[in-house]
């Protein structure tokens, strides 16, 4: 493993100047510091400060993604993850980040002059800035659905997308639905991009046809079923399946608007069960997230990774959850 004094004779400076530049001295310029992070990284620099156990320190960084209350997606994730990295006497820090902040701060530097040993990333979207730097980190790095691959310090980690829309899709057909739309989330996510070519083979796999105007990419809020709702409905649906229990409250407001009752002329199904979903008129049929369980699986495997053991990729079983917002088709 490098040390100060190598660093500083790859860059021909003194060692003091390599103290400097990793500790956040003032009085070496900013590119000179940028310089001593950036080789230190290359080298495989680790402070002897993070290893104390007094000085551990691990984070997570949030882009696009609510964790301040129970009903939101990300609570129970950072939850877990706490719960788990505490009772191992590890200290995390939640940092959230917007595009903006990736153009401006190199990933593997920003870790190590901070002092982490690692990251759980949430909410990135596959264009981020960090995405690409991910493919070379030198830190034990976990991401919430999203994959780099031939990289033993990054882990992908998220439920089994394919398995859910599967769930989802022969649910509605078991009851008789043909006519099935699904509205997924955003573009440029791993996770949309994954459910889209589930439904697609699902209902290949149930001799359905896949249909243009039954299909729509969205955004993972309410509001994006007032834009592909109505036509939904002028196409002839009778289940809509949607990317997450937000869209679906939507959906299933939409479809009241507009004279259909879910579940009797319109079945409706999410993903995630986020505990409000429960409490939907009527109670929503869902795809379940075991989120805290995820979060816990995030800090294991940082955990590991830190101590040199290479995971790829840990994907958890998602549960369909049947409620009142499907019921057995009424048309032919």
């Amino acid at each position: 493993m490098a040390t100060i004094k190598d660093i500083a004779n790859r860059l021909g400076v003194s060692v003091s100047t390599v103290s400097k530049g990793l500790n956040g001295a003032s009085d070496i310029s900013d590119e000179l510091r940028q310089m001593v992070l950036d080789t230190a990284v290359e080298m495989g620099y680790s402070t002897k400060r993070s290893k104390k156990v007094e000085n551990r320190k691990i984070c997570i960084f949030v882009e696009n993604m609510n964790y301040d209350t129970i009903d939101e997606f990300g609570y129970d994730l950072v939850l877990g993850f706490k719960q788990n990295a505490f009772r191992h006497k590890w200290s995390v820090d939640i940092i959230p980040i917007t595009p903006a902040f990736q153009e401006e701060e190199k990933y593997d530097t920003f870790l190590l002059k901070n002092g982490y040993c690692g990251s759980f990333l949430m909410g990135l979207a596959l264009h981020d800035a960090w995405m690409k730097q991910f493919e070379n980190t030198t830190m034990p790095t976990i991401l919430l659905d999203n994959a780099i691959p031939e990289n033993p310090n990054v882990c992908y980690l998220g439920t089994d997308n394919y398995e859910g829309i599967t769930l989802a899709v022969r649910h509605l057909v078991n009851l008789g639905h043909k006519k099935i739309a699904f509205l997924n989330g955003s573009l440029y996510s791993m996770v949309s991009d994954q459910r889209q070519e589930a439904f697609e083979n699902a209902m290949e796999s149930v001799s359905l046809p896949i249909e243009k105007d039954l299909m729509a990419y969205g955004y993972y809020v309410s509001d994006s079923a007032k834009y592909h709702v109505p036509g939904f409905l002028a196409a002839g649906a009778t289940g809509i399946i949607c990317g997450n229990d937000l869209i679906a409250r939507g959906v299933m407001e939409e479809c009241t608007k507009r004279g259909f009752k879910v579940p009797e002329d319109v079945s409706v199904i999410g993903f995630d069960d986020l505990p409000i979903a429960a409490a939907f008129d009527p109670p929503l049929t869902t795809i379940r997230q075991e989120r805290n369980e995820l979060g816990r699986c995030a800090y294991d495997i940082l955990n590991s990774l830190i101590h040199h053991i290479p995971i790829s990729k840990t994907l958890l079983r998602p549960k369909l959850i049947e409620r009142e917002s499907t019921a057995r088709c009424s048309r032919s």
